[in-house]
């Protein structure tokens, strides 16, 4: 297992250039591109990794042509009648939420506007002040100014303080005007995390998500945050609130996922144990998410977020076979966990992708076999 990870340190050095990892007798080792040996992960028809999308976990098309429209045109209305059009209180519509925020927190950051130019996402200022009573509009403000504060800001300065109070108001405003709509609690969550809400004000706003959605697996996912030992909790709440969630979770909900979040939430900083990655809280874990996804919907929009993390597990756990069989689902999308916490999400997930396509290979595993 150390081998692998000085593996993963030499190649992350090398930014995944090309198919440099070498089947042969079982092991993986360094070798060149172009090697007859090499095992190229191109083969399996894996997307080259300056494509690889880093905005969403998986896809969806009408988002993602919507949101090349409005930053094309600079126009907020497309955006306005995808989110009236999306279920209030689904996964898709959250996820849809965040992709707008984040799209126009990333053209400010990208362009802050001066004496000679407007500044990005000026499409969203455009649309709060044309249409100030959408609850669409009024919901994607909230969460821009929530991604703002964690983008441009320090946790626990006076900055960061003042930006999540403003999106506090902001989720007030966005829940007034769609009394139903689990959104706005949502996107308090991150404020709460941040604000650090004591325990009680914090199961308050959890019990307002809960009576509105209360199988969200984005809305439990954000509420974890507050519960880890980083945070306002500990690893045993962290835990607990995972086990939970999984145990009275309905069959065909990803909650049942939910623990594997946790583990990752607490992964050590330095790794002493050399099974760690095949200890039984780890493992216990990962059969969960991995029940979780064979049981969910094929079109459940958060399915992509658990195989995500399950394939950076199943990787770490040399698990080979399994995570090649989580990647051909996930491959070409990598805006989640844990790839998001890198600074090079698409380079980071292309590390994890090339071992698991090396270990496959060199446990007999080919293309033709993967597809069977």
């Amino acid at each position: 297992m150390e081998i692998l990870w000085v593996l993963v340190a030499v190649v992350l050095l090398g930014a995944v250039a090309g198919p440099v990892l070498l089947r042969r007798g079982g092991g993986i080792r360094l070798t060149h591109p172009g090697d007859p040996d090499a095992a190229d992960p191109a083969n399996y028809g894996f997307v080259r990794q300056e494509e690889l999308d880093v905005r969403v976990p998986g896809p969806d098309e009408d988002l993602m042509d919507v949101l090349d429209l409005v930053q094309r045109t600079q126009e907020w209305r497309p955006a306005g009648q995808l989110l009236a059009g999306t279920e209030t209180a689904g996964e898709v519509r959250w996820q849809r939420v965040q992709a707008f925020a984040g799209a126009a927190a990333l053209e400010l950051q990208q362009r802050p506007g001066g004496v000679s130019e407007s500044p990005g996402g000026q499409w969203l200022r455009v649309w709060r002040a044309e249409s100030p009573k959408d609850p669409g509009g009024a919901a994607v403000h909230a969460e821009f100014l929530v991604q703002q504060a964690w983008r441009s800001s320090t946790a626990g300065t006076d900055e960061h303080r003042i930006i999540l109070e403003e999106a506090r108001a902001a989720c007030g405003n966005a829940a007034l005007l769609a009394p139903g709509d689990p959104i706005p609690y949502i996107i308090e969550l991150s404020i709460a995390r941040g604000l650090a809400y004591p325990r009680e004000e914090f199961e308050q706003l959890w019990l307002k998500i809960l009576d509105r959605a209360p199988t969200h697996m984005g809305a439990h996912l954000a509420a974890l945050h507050y519960w880890c030992e980083k945070w306002h909790g500990s690893r045993a709440l962290a835990y607990s609130f995972a086990e939970a969630a999984a145990a009275r979770a309905p069959r065909g909900s990803l909650l049942a996922a939910l623990p594997l979040f946790a583990v990752y939430e607490h992964l050590p900083e330095v790794n002493l144990v050399r099974e760690f990655y095949r200890s039984e809280v780890v493992t216990k874990a990962v059969e969960g998410a991995l029940y979780a996804v064979h049981s969910a919907a094929a079109d459940d929009p958060m399915l992509a977020h658990v195989r995500h993390l399950l394939m950076f597990f199943l990787v770490r756990g040399e698990r080979w076979a399994e995570a090649m069989h989580q990647l051909v689902h996930v491959d070409g999308h990598v805006g989640a966990l844990p790839w998001t916490v890198s600074p090079d999400p698409a380079g980071e997930y292309a590390v994890y992708r090339a071992l698991a396509v090396a270990g496959y290979e060199a446990n007999g595993g080919s293309p033709a076999t993967l597809r069977q």
